[in-house]
């Protein structure tokens, strides 16, 4: 990397704390990032068998308040939203006005600030997307946003840290922070809690396929807690983990497996798509055309069947005819193979398809397997 190239990368509030734990930085979508520390597969089997930390905070975080922050937001995002309740959270993509994703989020209902009640009209929600289009989504967002609505959007990347805590031990970690979370943290919740003076942000998702949580505060404070974790034996993991596990848990990665010429249907995300409330929402009548008529393609998991990486771009065949190519790809450390998702001709979309990816002129047998490659094992 240059220095000029060095000189325009953002960095988190945890840059410091990445060096000096050896962390090999790199560019990733305009932020200088960590992509290992101790090693990639390394930082993966810590999270499947004990318990990992991730710095996110190049995820966009936007607050978004007002008597119509509901109906405000129901119109930008394809689920119901204003079915939450305060303290939930549900996962949704943004559609540009043809159908195709501008973005995977993750919206909670909060409670209003200054502890006032939400069904005095006051609505206060947090829209988590992607690094790579935490800017976008902002404007996005501004832009759609009618003089008509008392709605307020608030970009909080810039004041706070954001962490993930993955594995089958985080919750041991969280009940050390704040016992009372330990156990009555639902999954796809949210809550706030004040510790040590400071409003924390805790909710219970994840993008690794295991258990955990996610956490934002303030920047200082956020410092403090990742020194803390590291302290207490909680192995910091980059980017590099965090593709392989979300690759084995077959959640899509923004510009790789879903973009704007991907709509939510071919995804297999039509479950985050809802027209049942009436509300209308951007690319609503598309959308609804689309799941009508159905699709030509499906995003589908490949496993690979002899020896190889298959990787992004690989070309992918059928009785020798090319038939589409990888969106992701890896070896995966937990099953010991190569496996990817790529888009495919419906037909061929079922599991059991036999099929070939070119690897530099080497074609390997892989097969269409079922969705997702790993799943965490059920406690007890």
């Amino acid at each position: 990397m240059s220095s000029g190239q060095a000189s325009t990368l953002r960095r988190t509030a945890l840059y410091a704390q990445h060096l000096a734990l050896g962390g090999r930085m790199v560019p990733f979508v305009g932020w200088e990032m960590p992509v290992q520390y101790k090693g990639i597969v390394e930082e993966h089997h810590a999270v499947r068998q004990r318990v990992g930390l991730f710095d996110v905070s190049h995820m966009g975080r936007l607050e978004l308040t007002g008597p119509d922050a509901a109906s405000f937001l129901r119109g930008l995002v394809t689920y119901d939203i204003a079915r939450l309740e305060v303290g939930k959270g549900h996962y949704g993509v943004v559609c540009q006005e043809d159908g195709g994703i501008l973005d995977d989020v993750y919206v909670f209902r909060l409670a209003p600030a200054g502890g006032g009640s939400a069904s005095g009209g006051e609505q206060r929600f947090l829209m988590v997307v992607n690094s790579a289009n935490a800017d976008g989504i902002r404007d996005w967002a501004q832009r759609h946003l009618a003089p008509s609505l008392q709605a307020t959007v608030e970009d909080r990347q810039a004041e706070t840290v954001m962490l993930a805590l993955q594995g089958p031990d985080a919750h041991r970690y969280l009940a050390r922070l704040v016992p009372s979370l330990a156990e009555g943290l639902g999954r796809q919740c949210a809550a706030e809690v004040s510790l040590a003076g400071v409003t924390v942000f805790f909710s219970r998702t994840g993008y690794t396929g295991e258990d955990g949580v996610e956490i934002i505060l303030p920047s200082a404070a956020g410092v403090t807690l990742w020194k803390w974790f590291v302290e207490h034996g909680v192995q910091p993991c980059g980017l590099g983990a965090r593709d392989s596990l979300r690759l084995e848990a077959a959640l899509p990665l923004y510009g790789n497996d879903i973009d704007t010429t991907t709509n939510p249907f071919e995804a297999g995300l039509g479950w985050v798509v809802t027209f049942d409330d009436g509300a209308d929402f951007v690319g609503r009548e598309v959308l609804l055309r689309i799941r009508e008529a159905g699709v030509q393609r499906h995003l589908a998991c490949l496993k690979a069947q002899e020896r190889g990486v298959i990787r992004p771009g690989h070309a992918i065949l059928h009785s020798g005819r090319r038939v589409g190519e990888l969106t992701s790809g890896g070896f995966s450390p937990t099953l010991g193979v190569s496996i990817g998702m790529a888009y495919l001709p419906t037909e061929l979309a079922s599991v059991g398809t036999e099929l070939q990816v070119d690897v530099r002129g080497r074609l390997l047998r892989a097969q269409v397997v079922k969705r997702p490659f790993y799943k965490r094992p059920k406690a007890g």
